[in-house]
């Protein structure tokens, strides 16, 4: 059969992503994959000269999605197939492009044999740069070190003409703007008729008049069991684990282990394998009969990695966490611009990087797959692999491809963001073959097109603080016209979430200080919270968090019927000097000597409660966000000034159907035990909940249930003694629903 290009949809069972996080990612990333100066000073010079390249501040402009749950019900997702005679794969447009599917038609066999790992389900979870991700399939990862921002989020897609187009070839084209580094990007996926390999070209554009730091990897999951193997053109490899080492090892053996079969090992690793120059570069899991996966690509894309989630209780209970029980596991294949995924590349202004991967089955002898011989397991499989799909075939594939990126969309399949189409306008670029349409602009994008166009900011409206300020843009040149605007409480706001992503924290922190002299919102607050953390003012971060929760519960966040207590104005909160600063036009300056005076008397601010106001018109769904994102940020404040009481009345005036997630669960344990109650902190365990926004590499909850058998162990005011820690350790293990650790303890 000719290829065929169609739209469908799937049904599975999902959680939904839910509302972005309202609050600008002013902080540093948490990301694991990070080494030191010490073990940077270890790499060959070119490793860690782009180890060192660009690293991200922070994932602005982008928006952290952490608003998800862990209820699944059957979701209708929009869905593209490709389909030949040989191969069948499923495109989810809508969440990052992912292939979903990828299966190869056999004769008699019906159903086919899937050769990725299929998540059953749609279960997100925090590991992309900005939280949700989900596992299962083949992704894009570009940006910067990690899952995309784009995990979760919709691209373009159209079909376009194929090179093999007379024939009635056709490819379908994904396409966005990466907006951590402001790059465009595509992805075109091409079935030829005849093939049982999908071809996927890929191109980054650089369209401004400097170098831009880029990173790519396609991350593969497979299905694993005890009998599969990874085999890849190497003899050594970087290995990576969660204790934030890097360091050369050799292929197969290490530590007493075969490390290509990814059950050999107890805990999470990256093994980033060193492909000699010249090699053919490819990557397959192959299982027990020697059956599996194969990616292969030009050699523009010359990393080559193997990441296992390990045999031990961590890995395994990450596995179960992603999706539902019965599901068998998956390890993770994946190609890269670098050697290892802590590097970055320069793509120099008005250049382009662009490479072509194919993905297909591929069949070897079991006997040398498997046999104790690396060079002779590794020499069959490419020996396979260039008799499925020469070496030159893809060279051909990749040359033949070339000419049609630039082909205009032929028919439109889905829709992306309108952040290309701001971008596009702004800076004039003319990008053949991924048109950003003026159509696509939306609610989100209005503000800064009027900025662009008429130099002035839209003013947030009047009255009660909004649930959502807006999403900030931070590149320089929305920077410049944010300055040039004039001054109100919203443009002061942005321009200063501007800033401080540049790193201009002096100028950041005034911008918001002006903008609570025109206004006072939580939104100003909480960003001169975050200055003052990061400046080591803890008491200060305290208050100003404390009094913008304040702001957003008196507006109105708690609906009616849920007449819980809320945090009232007081006047010992009222008299404070920092917050009397902050007022609109009140006092001195926050960041001057009346907060510092406050900060050293460091008097608790005092709470009164009063019943809940009527609820605001303003949308239900961002208040609670809003009040989720602003309530967790105070009680971790105030938890780190030592103020546990006025911790828990924060949380206690939070609406119960926060209150009752997993995340404000574990900060009741932790302020039950910091206000010395630990036999209640430790019912809270007891209790069970799920923390469904648990950030990888994330040890909170361990951390937590140690804090608190330790004290149950050692009596409430007697010293913490290294016998009572371990005897809490043997007495109380922690419960295997809480084991998430990555590493060895």
């Amino acid at each position: 059969m000719a290829t065929s290009v169609r739209r469908t949809t799937l049904t599975l069972p999902t959680a939904p992503v839910g509302p972005d996080n309202p609050l600008p990612a002013l902080r540093p990333l948490d990301e694991v994959h990070r080494v030191d100066d010490r073990v940077r000073a270890t790499l060959p010079a070119d490793m860690a000269r782009q180890v060192a390249h660009a690293p991200l501040r922070s994932v602005l402009p982008v928006r952290l999605r952490d608003g998800y749950g862990r209820d699944r019900a059957p979701a209708t997702l929009d869905a593209i197939v490709l389909e030949n005679d040989r191969l069948r794969a499923t495109v989810l447009p809508g969440l990052g492009g992912r292939v979903h599917s990828l299966i190869h038609k056999t004769t008699g066999d019906s159903a086919g044999t899937e050769l990725l790992y299929r998540n059953p389900v749609l279960q997100p979870a925090d590991f992309a740069l900005n939280g949700a991700w989900f596992s299962g399939g083949i992704e894009w990862n570009i940006g910067a070190t990690g899952h995309t921002t784009l995990s979760c989020a919709p691209l373009h897609a159209a079909r376009v003409p194929a090179p093999d187009a007379a024939e009635g070839g056709a490819m379908v084209r994904l396409w966005e703007w990466e907006r951590l580094r402001d790059l465009p990007f595509q992805v075109d996926l091409w079935l030829p008729a005849d093939s049982v390999f999908l071809y996927v070209g890929v191109r980054i554009r650089n369209p401004h008049h400097l170098p831009a730091p880029v990173y790519w990897w396609s991350n593969i999951a497979v299905p694993e069991d005890e009998h599969t193997r990874v085999l890849a053109p190497a003899d050594d490899a970087w290995h990576f684990g969660y204790a934030r080492t890097l360091s050369r090892v050799p292929v197969p053996e290490w530590d007493g282990a075969d490390r290509t079969y990814p059950l050999r090992g107890a805990y999470p690793a990256d093994y980033f394998y060193e492909v000699p120059d010249g090699a053919r570069r490819w990557i397959a899991s192959l299982d027990a009969d020697g059956s599996g996966l194969v990616q292969t690509s030009t050699d523009l894309l010359r990393g080559r990695k193997l990441f296992v989630w390990g045999a031990g209780p961590g890995g395994r209970r990450w596995q179960q966490w992603l999706t539902e029980p019965g599901t068998g596991g998956y390890a993770e294949i994946q190609a890269g611009l670098a050697r290892t995924q802590l590097e970055h590349i320069p793509l120099e202004a008005g250049e382009e990087f662009a490479w072509l991967e194919a993905y297909g089955p591929l069949t070897a002898d079991p006997a040398a797959v498997h046999g104790a011989d690396w060079a002779a397991a590794r020499r069959e499989t490419e020996t396979r692999l260039e008799a499925a799909l020469p070496r030159a075939a893809v060279d051909a594939a990749y040359a033949a491809w070339r000419p049609y990126a630039d082909t205009e969309p032929a028919e439109h399949l889905a829709t992306g963001s309108g952040w290309g189409a701001l971008e596009a306008e702004r800076g004039g670029f003319e990008l053949p073959g991924t048109p950003f349409d003026p159509g696509t602009l939306g609610e989100d994008q209005e503000p800064w097109r009027r900025l662009l166009r008429t130099g002035a900011l839209p003013e947030w409206e009047p009255g009660p603080p909004q649930a959502d300020p807006g999403a900030s843009l931070v590149a320089p040149a929305w920077r410049d016209l944010l300055e040039a605007a004039p001054s109100t409480a919203a443009a002061e706001y942005h321009l200063g979430v501007a800033q401080w992503h540049a790193g201009d924290r002096a100028q950041a922190e005034r911008s918001w200080e002006r903008s609570l002299r025109c206004a006072e919102t939580p939104w100003a607050l909480r960003c001169l919270a975050v200055a003052d953390t990061a400046s080591g003012h803890p008491a200060r971060a305290a208050d100003r968090l404390l009094r913008a929760v304040q702001l957003l519960l008196a507006a109105g966040a708690v609906p009616p019927g849920e007449a819980d207590p809320v945090l009232e104005a007081d006047p010992v909160l009222d008299a404070d000097p920092v917050l009397e600063a902050a007022g609109a036009g009140q006092g001195p300056g926050v960041g001057g000597a009346a907060g510092q005076g406050a900060e050293a008397a460091g008097a608790p601010t005092a709470l009164s409660l009063a019943a809940p106001p009527v609820a605001a018109t303003a949308d239900p769904v961002a208040l609670e966000a809003a009040e989720a994102a602003l309530g967790r940020e105070a009680i971790v404040a105030l938890l780190a000034a030592d103020r546990a009481d006025d911790a828990r009345a924060v949380l206690d005036a939070l609406r119960p159907t926060i209150r009752s997630r997993g995340r404000f669960r574990l900060l009741r344990a932790q302020v039950l035990l910091a206000q010395g109650d630990a036999p209640a902190a430790r019912a809270v365990f007891d209790e069970g909940f799920e923390v469904c926004d648990l950030r990888e590499g994330d040890e909170a909850l361990s951390d937590t249930w140690y804090a608190i058998v330790e004290r149950l162990v050692a009596g409430t005011d007697e010293p913490l003694t290294e016998e009572a820690r371990a005897r809490a350790r043997t007495e109380h293990p922690l419960p295997g629903r809480y084991e998430f650790r990555m590493r060895p303890t």
